[in-house]
């Protein structure tokens, strides 16, 4: 099943892990929408510069450090996804209580790993 998916940090230099995980989840046929600093393209999604996004999403995976992701706390919340990925290097216990209050599941794991295990 797919799971359409909300990349946030999303980057089109190819040597970042965000970079790496669009291209991944479109392999695995998971549609995708990337949030990122600076505008630009991977694969053919365009990379959004705000977060105006009204699709119903499954996933969101977060690619940007802690001290940035205030700006997205609302926006994220307001999305209503399933749940919400920390990958390494990103994990912010102030924003998991925030998702847990708003009943949106956390986990905290690398989307690439988890696509290659079939675990996504």
């Amino acid at each position: 099943m797919s799971k359409k998916t909300v990349v946030v940090g999303a980057s089109v230099k190819v040597d970042r892990y965000s970079n790496r995980a669009i291209r991944k989840l479109l392999a695995y046929n998971h549609p995708v929408i990337a949030v990122g600093v600076k505008d630009g393209e991977v694969e053919g999604v365009e990379i959004l510069t705000d977060f105006e996004i009204e699709d119903e999403v499954d996933t969101v995976t977060m690619y940007i450090n802690p001290l940035r992701q205030p700006s997205y706390y609302n926006d994220i919340i307001d999305l209503n996804p399933k749940r919400v990925i920390f990958n390494p290097g990103t994990e912010n216990p102030e924003f998991f209580s925030k998702l847990k209050e708003a009943a949106i599941e956390v986990e905290v794991a690398c989307t690439l790993v988890l696509l290659s295990t079939n675990q996504y």
